[in-house]
């Protein structure tokens, strides 16, 4: 019986390991290694490293430049991105994926790649609009936003795209869950804003980088990792 138990819980313990093994983290906490500004080689100045934080701070841009989205040097398909974020009063930011690093065709990280909404729901202008507050798939479906927290504060985020189910949990809840590419979809980009002719190959690609956007406002992240599914 000694030796039944010894083996469940060897058994139980790598189990364990090997689930925490799946998680790849794409933030160090000290650099901004594996990352890099969009359709460039290193990530922008303005983004930094604070407290084990990914931080991108608008004040660091010199004569306007340091910024942009940075985006993951590594594409991916079926996935589950987790991290967290904290967005300064009245600011505004997203996380952007199935992302085309490729400036010669798209001029945005946003012309192909899908976001979660990052808001201040309290304070910016963009929340007006129903589909563009915090934790929404933006300007697409409407999230349940009685789980998000207010800036200055953390929010958990989980985004998983597996085998054409895209889901967005806000801290551990389940707020937009949808199909990717089939009719209702299409739908959905029909009627949003992602129909004109700048974005022709939005949300019809679905492999790519992840993004986390410069929309000139102070944002942060930090605990950045993923899981290949």
């Amino acid at each position: 019986m000694k030796n039944l138990v010894l083996a469940l819980c060897t058994l139980l313990v790598c189990t364990k390991l090997t689930a925490q093994e799946k998680w790849i983290n794409l933030f160090d906490g000290k650099t901004t290694n594996g990352w890099h500004s969009f359709g460039e080689k290193t990530a922008g100045a303005a983004w930094k490293a604070v407290d084990g934080a990914l931080v991108f701070d608008p004040a660091a841009k010199v004569n306007g430049q340091g910024g942009g989205d940075i985006v993951t040097n590594e594409g991916f398909t079926n996935f589950h991105l987790q991290l967290e974020w904290k967005i300064s009063k009245n600011g505004n930011s997203g996380i952007i994926f199935f992302v085309q690093d490729d400036p010669s065709k798209y001029k945005n990280t946003w012309h192909t790649g899908p976001e979660m909404q990052v808001l201040d729901n309290n304070g910016h202008e963009d929340a007006k609009i129903i589909s563009h507050r915090a934790g929404n798939l933006y300007d697409l479906i409407v999230g349940n936003e009685d789980h998000v927290k207010p800036a200055d504060e953390w929010n958990k985020v989980d985004i998983i795209s597996n085998k054409g189910v895209l889901e967005f949990k806000m801290n551990d809840v389940t707020v937009v869950k949808t199909h990717l590419g089939d009719d209702a979809w299409k739908e959905l980009i029909r009627r949003s804003k992602f129909s004109k002719g700048e974005s022709p190959d939005f949300g019809k690609v679905f492999s790519g980088h992840i993004a986390l956007q410069d929309h000139g406002d102070k944002v942060s992240y930090r605990n950045i990792r993923i899981q290949k599914l």
